[in-house]
């Protein structure tokens, strides 16, 4: 039978059959050998065939994903860890404070999205905290998304009605992610109050959010979306994206690739390039030249490093 995996936990699968069965399952031992390179070979939006074996469910087969979104696994440079797959859309949460969220972390999080073909919404919560001075900043970098052609919200998910966000979920799988302690679980619970997602404080020691979701998991909400809620992420190493390319998966960039003297300017030592012509300019934000050069140096190392 096939069915769609709505939870993982890393050794056991939750999959909602076509009949809207639930059954918990496990991975078929050769499955795990089938030269995947990502820690987590099954994941939550995986379409997949499950067979009976005694009295258990294993999962056979994965069907071809639609898309995915990846990032380096934390311990493991060579090996991928997929957050979800099978998205339309990402809904990635921000915050100026408790915690910070930098721009370097939003555009990793957006090449990566685009290399893998995820629309992203970017929605900036905890207004309600906000001095004079961060509304500002806030206000600022919505601008600057904004202008590349990123659907930005600002709300404050505690305190402000969410039906603008409702209408932007509405007939779509989203994905739900950013950094722990930016409100996801919040955001959940206000959009379905009878899920019931623990939330916790933010650690006055570090300044960040603590682990409320453990694992990945996809809940169907009433007004007729489904979200996939997954843990919270400090970093967002990129993967499977060659240096040459980074670029191209900066809309800006891409659109002044023929204002470039040279075809194969990837916008850092070269002559005449159009991209840091734009930037002196102030026609490309500063903050995202940087984190382009950030990604630029990554990939730099990772050759250095692992030869690839």
């Amino acid at each position: 039978m096939n069915g769609v995996v709505i939870k993982s936990t890393g050794s056991w699968y939750l999959v909602k059959s076509e009949g809207d069965d639930l059954l918990e399952c496990r991975l078929k031992g050769k499955f795990r050998i089938k030269g995947i390179k990502s820690t987590n070979p099954i994941v939550v939006g995986d379409k997949v065939k499950v067979e009976k074996s005694d009295d258990s469910f294993m999962i056979v087969k994965l069907y071809d994903r639609k898309n995915s979104i990846v990032r380096k696994s934390v311990n493991l440079s060579k090996q991928t860890h997929i957050i979800a797959s099978n998205i339309d859309q990402a809904i990635l949460m921000a915050t100026l404070i408790n915690p910070i969220t930098t721009t370097t972390f939003i555009d990793r999080f957006l090449v990566s999205a685009n290399a893998f073909g995820v629309d992203v919404i970017l929605l900036f919560n905890k207004t309600d905290l906000y001095n004079k001075q961060e509304i500002e900043l806030q206000d600022e970098l919505i601008s600057v998304y904004e202008n590349i052609g990123y659907k930005c919200i600002s709300v404050s998910t505690i305190k402000d009605d969410l039906e603008g966000v409702k209408s932007l979920m509405k007939g779509k799988i989203n994905l739900i992610s950013g950094h722990s302690g930016v409100g996801k679980s919040t955001l959940i619970n206000k959009l379905q109050p009878d899920l019931n997602i623990n939330t916790k404080e933010i650690s006055n020691s570090y300044n960040q959010g603590q682990h409320t979701t453990t694992f990945s998991e996809l809940h169907e909400l009433d007004f007729g979306a489904s979200i996939i809620d997954t843990p919270g992420i400090r970093g967002f190493g990129l993967v499977e994206i060659e240096k040459k390319e980074i670029g191209n998966y900066f809309p800006e960039f891409f659109k002044l690739k023929r204002e470039c003297k040279f075809h194969n300017c990837i916008h850092l030592n070269e002559p005449n390039c159009g991209v840091k012509e734009a930037v002196i300019k102030d026609e490309i934000a500063e903050s995202r030249y940087f984190s382009y050069l950030g990604m630029l140096e990554e990939e730099e190392e990772n050759y250095r490093t692992n030869g690839y």
